[in-house]
């Protein structure tokens, strides 16, 4: 099977996945999903537990392949099997708990094992490897061990192996589900660093609300489908959907709804603090 060129860096196409319980069952988690995300786009997906947010993420690496539709991950078809190890290495991935990707008992020898796989010059691996800590702030750190680093930073080493084989997509599965707001807003920070920077796509699953304000496009996720889909402040402002679907407003975006429910004349949709105290100022 030959590539598909395909005008968007990542496209699913009636995609239909079901995991299958026994013989006799099967549990549908995507359910027809239709998805374009252009290059160097931040995409964050939302939804509550079994929404599918997390199938389609690893859908979108090649980790599954669709039982009905078709994924192309920069004008490579998932299904094609000769194209599976470069769809991963285009669309690198990054899970939960950094423990399960570090594989090295050195940062810098953690971060060379991709590059290595690719059969890479070492030279030219610890290139990559430089360069990769450094795009995530964590170079000072190259000769210690993974294991005795902090959350953030071991989540932040977990991303520049991902770096460090030139990937045009991250594609990131409840990365902070795990950390403290400290290693939450490293990890976010170096997210948005890497996207704006680097002009590298990124697809950011989360269940922390407040964190699909850095995203240029929200996709909300409901029993394997999409059931809402725009900006931040286009998704959020939809009150009433988003608590039909158990999710919340971001705390900002509570606050500025309060305050004009309280007949203060501010936007109801705001949803940074920046936004709220420019607001606020505005009044005064």
């Amino acid at each position: 099977m030959t590539p598909v060129e395909k005008p968007c860096g990542l496209e699913a196409k009636g995609v239909v996945f079901k995991y299958q319980v026994d013989e006799s069952e099967a549990v549908m988690a995507l359910a027809g999903v239709d998805l374009e995300i252009s290059q160097g786009e931040f995409v964050v997906i939302l939804g509550p537990n079994g929404s599918g947010k997390s199938t389609l993420a690893k859908h979108l690496n090649a980790l599954l392949l669709p039982d009905e539709g078709d994924v192309w991950v920069f004008g490579m078809n998932t299904k094609a099997p000769e194209l599976t190890w470069e769809i991963r290495r285009s669309a690198g991935m990054v899970f939960q708990n950094p423990d399960n990707q570090l594989v090295a008992t050195v940062v810098e020898e953690d971060v060379a094992f991709g590059p290595e796989n690719l059969g890479i010059e070492p030279d030219k691996i610890r290139e990559l490897v430089s360069e990769a800590l450094r795009a995530v702030g964590m170079e000072a750190y190259k000769r210690h061990s993974p294991h005795h680093l902090s959350g953030g930073q071991k989540q932040r080493v977990a991303i520049a192996g991902i770096l460090a084989m030139k990937p045009r997509c991250i594609i990131l599965d409840e990365p902070t589900a795990m950390l403290d707001p400290s290693g939450r807003e490293e990890v976010m920070k170096t997210i948005k660093q890497l996207n704006q920077e680097m002009g590298i796509t990124v697809i950011h699953i989360t269940h922390f609300m407040d964190e699909a304000l850095y995203a240029d496009r929200v996709i909300v996720m409901d029993q394997g489908k999409i059931a809402m889909m725009g900006t931040p402040k286009q998704v959020f402002s939809q009150w009433e959907d988003i608590s039909e679907l158990g999710l919340e407003v971001p705390p900002i975006g509570q606050l500025s709804r309060r305050l004009w429910a309280a007949g203060i004349d501010i936007d109801p949709g705001i949803l940074t603090v920046d936004e709220l105290v420019d607001e606020l100022c505005r009044l005064k």
